[in-house]
């Protein structure tokens, strides 16, 4: 390490040891620690599910609070900050840096489920019409603007305590606006190491969902069958990649991947609407989008008899837990990419644009795979239940014109889409678990990413590997758990500036 950087011990010990007792008790004795986990994953829904609900609610308002009043027009840095990237690769890497493999996996996978398992209380035949509007304004309740409101709530309140009250590049850094007692060295140091150990299990759940992923590719395309050897040697490969992209930085392999990764989702979201049942996609995307947006409070809070408490908490509240357990750190690297810009520039990037993103990407690839299902007589959900959620995406791309091809370069996005998505989020963790970081030297060293990294991985193909897609809904929650209550003291901090500060008097306050 140079003389400027040194480890932070306590910050690195303490969920490096937790994190290896796990796996060496989950290694060891994998049926009583997969029971464990499980019930400890329902516990938490069950007595705090409607926390997951609400907050995220919360957050749209305060976010939308935030947009329209004078606050909006506080510049991070301070008046005279410059950028450091163009709007379109802010765009890039900030969409890169929150689907990650998500939307390729559960676009065209999640819509069957609610076509054929819609909730008992909405009284919907499986199968319909109605059933596949429901179906699709769910992706969009999923995906959209309730899971980026987390992500930006807590990133915006990160870049003006990092930036203008200047504070450490810590998690504490985002709750001094709260109390600065509170982000205190030893409260300090607790919260970093509650949020890296929420972080690995939630970026585990995400490596394994692309695990998952590139597996149906091979398994469709190359005849490989899905094994315990074939996802280490997937996991390794993506491990390796972004680490390699994370000690590149920012403006290299980061950028460079998340502008590709970018073009590649457009390209592939035009493709399947042109070859596709373009008419078909067009109608259920309008109709779902009416619906969704007539919806949005009562299925937000779980209002009424929206849905059943089962089937929230194996989807919704699934997602809420795994976008929690992202936030906390995802939120240093979105917030340290966003100086130079107002805080009406970071809601509009972090927030509107890719909602906007996924609402049309859902409507595209779920209004693929509901009209494919539909037509032909559930096949594609026979499919699914038989073979797994990973072969739905290759099977509906196999089926279009030059779908060989077309689903080649799709396996590649795959892998290419959670590098992006991981590479910023190893750095930041580095980061954190690194004492001298600061906006002139923003990296950690590189022998901190490969231990972060290789973490994750293992923690990633020991649950995958023996739960499925259990064991990755159990990471999501264990991870999101912890951070759920940051998040919300995030928010607070962030109600207290808008209410004790106008836009000048903030100016003042917040210094360049």
């Amino acid at each position: 390490m140079s003389a400027k950087l040194k480890l932070k011990p306590w910050v690195f010990f303490p969920p490096v040891v937790i994190l290896g007792m796990t796996l060496a008790f989950g290694v060891t004795y994998s049926e009583p620690f997969l029971r464990l986990a499980e019930r400890t994953k329902d516990g938490m829904l069950n007595q705090f599910g409607w926390l997951f609900s609400w907050s995220a609610f919360a957050f749209l308002i305060l976010l939308g609070t935030a947009y329209v009043l004078p606050f909006g027009r506080t510049k991070i840095g301070g008046k005279a900050a410059v950028p450091i990237l163009s709007k379109w690769r802010w765009f890039a890497i900030t969409l890169c840096t929150t689907v990650a493999t998500g939307i390729l996996f559960w676009g065209m996978a999640e819509p069957l489920h609610h076509l054929h398992r819609p909730p008992p209380a909405l009284s919907i035949e499986s199968g319909s019409s109605l059933a596949a509007v429901f179906s699709l304004a769910t992706l969009h309740m999923h995906w959209s603007f309730t899971p980026y409101g987390v992500y930006t709530l807590a990133g915006l309140v990160f870049a003006l305590s990092y930036y203008n009250l200047h504070q450490p590049f810590s998690l504490t850094a985002s709750i001094a606006p709260l109390s600065t007692k509170l982000a205190g060295n030893r409260f300090g140091k607790l919260i970093d190491v509650i949020c890296l150990y929420a972080l690995v299990l939630g970026m585990s759940a995400s490596l394994g969902t692309g695990m998952f992923a590139i597996t149906g590719g091979l398994d469709l395309l190359m005849g490989w069958t899905k094994s315990a050897v074939l996802l280490a040697m997937i996991g390794f490969l993506i491990v390796f990649s972004f680490v390699f992209s994370a000690i590149s930085g920012l403006h290299r392999g980061i950028a460079i991947l998340s502008d590709v990764n970018v073009k590649a989702f457009f390209g592939l979201a035009v493709f399947v609407l042109i070859t596709g049942p373009t008419l078909d996609i067009l109608s259920l995307g309008w109709e779902s989008v009416q619906d969704y947006a007539v919806n949005f409070f009562p299925r937000s809070v779980s209002f009424g008899d929206t849905v059943d408490q089962e089937w929230e908490q194996d989807w919704t509240l699934f997602y809420l837990a795994n976008w929690y357990a992202w936030a906390p750190v995802a939120a240093l690297f979105l917030g340290r990419i966003s100086v130079g810009y107002t805080v009406r520039d970071f809601i509009l990037f972090n927030l509107v644009f890719p909602s906007l993103f996924t609402i049309i990407w859902m409507s595209i690839f779920g209004g693929t795979s509901l009209t494919f299902d539909m037509q032909e007589g559930q096949s594609l959900f026979d499919i699914m239940e038989l073979r797994g959620e990973e072969i739905v995406m290759f099977q509906v791309l196999g089926s279009l014109p030059f779908g060989r091809i077309v689903s080649l370069a799709t396996l590649v996005m795959v892998f290419i889409s959670y590098v992006t998505a991981a590479d910023s989020n190893v750095s930041a963790m580095s980061a954190i678990s690194t004492h001298g970081i600061s906006p002139n030297q923003p990296e950690a060293p590189l022998w901190l990413k490969l231990v972060w990294g290789s973490i994750i991985g293992i923690t990633a193909w020991l649950m995958v590997s023996t739960a499925g897609i259990e064991g990755i809904r159990i990471l999501s929650v264990m991870g999101g758990f912890p951070a759920l209550f940051l998040v919300i003291s995030v928010a607070a901090g962030l109600l207290k500036m808008i209410l004790t500060s106008g836009a000048r008097r903030l100016d003042e306050e917040l210094p360049s």
